[in-house]
């Protein structure tokens, strides 16, 4: 896809996840708003698919010869579960039973309900990069030359079992890990630099032996031009972190540039204030 297609997804799979949060009064549409541009960058353009013969893509849960993601923010799901049936993964109109009860779509993803695309539960913040990691070595010792990528959340970056993984990736050499972490300086209670600061990640990073690329998370250019460029590292000894600037509620005015969006659901007028500024590219679920 070139970059004009991949900005078309990306306004469809923000209509979906702010329709999702509505429907069900529930979920967290901030940061979802803001990661959208990198996920639809990596499932339509970077990321290597398996597909069948017909060119549809197909779920294989062990992941070999494949690119695997990883979400560790996991209450970011409705962007999630919009890309991956956006990305022919599960129907379309499933997105339609978001948060409900005994339906497969719930509040964080999780592998039980048999998920096409989903590898792992996430929402217990912290732990996406260990299991990254993990997946990664394994495809080096079965010969597997495909990346494994992996996002985080700023305010995540306050759970101490990052730090560890973040010390364990350059010893080992995984260097078939890309791994991006969401700077939008929000986290659910209030700016990150007063919750707990983060100070100098790119310094903290590459002083534990990581390759630091930086992007505007909301330009899908800067968006597809580094993972390009991160891919052009792996396999050079040294895992690769891209510290992703966006805005949280991006695409949408009054919902950009505050915590107050993290986990509130809009309600009718604000729904379709938010969906006047966002086209219709491939039709609402």
């Amino acid at each position: 896809m070139q970059t004009q297609e991949l900005e078309q997804v990306a306004s469809q799979v923000r209509r979906d996840i702010l329709r999702m949060v509505h429907a069900c009064q529930s979920g967290h549409p901030g940061g979802s708003l803001g990661c959208t541009d990198l996920l639809v960058g990596l499932f339509f353009k970077a990321m290597n698919l398996k597909s069948d013969a017909n060119g549809k893509v197909v779920f294989d849960k062990t992941g070999n010869g494949e690119d695997v993601f990883y979400l560790s923010n996991g209450h970011i799901s409705p962007l999630l579960y919009s890309v991956l049936s956006r990305r022919g993964y599960f129907p379309i109109n499933e997105l339609g039973t978001f948060r409900k009860l005994n339906t497969r779509l719930q509040g964080h993803p999780t592998p039980h309900e048999h998920l096409e695309g989903i590898r792992i539960a996430s929402g217990s913040l912290g732990q996406g990069l260990s299991v990254a990691i993990g997946t990664a070595q394994a495809k080096k010792l079965n010969k597997d030359a495909s990346l494994v990528y992996c996002l985080m959340g700023d305010g995540e970056q306050n759970e101490g079992q990052v730090w560890e993984a973040a010390m364990y990736a350059p010893h080992h050499k995984v260097d078939n890990l890309i791994a991006i972490i969401d700077v939008n300086g929000q986290q659910i209670d209030g700016p990150t630099e007063k919750v707990m600061s983060n100070r100098d990640l790119a310094a903290k990073y590459k002083a534990f032996g990581w390759e630091i690329l930086s992007m505007n998370g909301n330009n899908m250019s800067e968006v597809v031009s580094t993972l390009d460029k991160a891919k052009s590292l792996a396999g050079k000894g040294t895992p690769i972190m891209i510290l992703m600037q966006t805005e949280m509620g991006a695409g949408v005015d009054f919902m950009m540039g505050s915590h107050k969006w993290h986990g509130v659901a809009p309600n009718d007028q604000q729904l379709a204030d938010a969906l006047a500024q966002l086209n219709e590219t491939l039709g609402d679920y």
